[in-house]
């Protein structure tokens, strides 16, 4: 099913395992920027949740991750309905986004969109034809394959186990030119981040603030632009 659904189905573990084991004794990578040696920052709930030096990302420990099965079972309660009015208002920002940084006849992926792909019916009322990529979905991985002049991730990014991976494929994916919208809530400072609701959601896994789009957007040498409190916007150089 391709190089994405190795990385985006994470490893079987159960809770009363990972209270087990202590975070100090727990040497990882940085599944962003592969720097080792990461800050614990915080633990709840069994879950350690660590702070790269380098890129500032915070994430869960692999081992730490739901199991494919449990995972699918916590995105099956989600109740995200084409022709819900509330959750195209939800997405308006990040069709916006798009509306405004692409031509006319742009082509699009929308990657990881669910069960019910309401920001691509938006865009394609809009007259922006847009692929359907989901793991567990849209598992079409021909999709993949293709180049784009735009690609959405809605509340995506902080599911991924590899990051690093997806988002480099994803980036090559993208014509030059092209645009990469990712819209996901903000870490602001650790106060917050240990009293912050995204965590209640046991599929979030990897948490970005504005200074690790900021080391992505030097990484990936695009241009960043934030058009919302909740939306980056990496656009790639036009030259490539």
């Amino acid at each position: 099913m391709g190089i994405l659904i190795d990385f985006l189905v994470p490893i079987n573990t159960t809770f009363e395992t990972v209270r087990q084991i202590q975070p100090a004794r727990l040497p990882m990578q940085c599944p962003l920027c592969l720097t080792d040696e990461p800050e614990h920052w915080h633990q709840r709930l069994g879950r350690d949740y660590w702070r790269c030096r380098a890129c500032t990302l915070v994430f869960v420990p692999r081992h730490q991750h739901l199991g494919a099965a449990a995972e699918k079972q916590v995105y099956d309660q989600h109740d995200n309905r084409v022709d819900d009015p509330a959750y195209r208002r939800f997405l308006q920002g990040t069709h916006d986004a798009v509306a405004q940084r692409v031509g006319a006849s742009a082509r699009g992926l929308d990657f990881g969109c669910g069960p019910g792909p309401a920001l691509a019916h938006m865009l394609e009322s809009s007259g922006y034809p847009t692929e359907l990529y989901d793991c567990y979905y849209h598992p079409d991985a021909r999709v993949l394959t293709q180049s784009y002049d735009f690609i959405t991730l809605t509340e995506v990014i902080e599911h991924l186990a590899e990051p690093k991976v997806v988002l480099e494929q994803l980036w090559s994916a993208l014509k030059p030119g092209g645009v990469l919208v990712i819209q996901t809530q903000r870490v602001r400072d650790r106060d917050a981040f240990r009293q912050w609701r995204y965590l209640h959601d046991p599929t979030h896994i990897s948490f970005y603030s504005m200074d690790t789009f900021d080391w992505l957007a030097r990484a990936l040498n695009a241009q960043l632009e934030y058009p919302g409190r909740d939306l980056a916007v990496l656009v790639k150089d036009s030259r490539k």
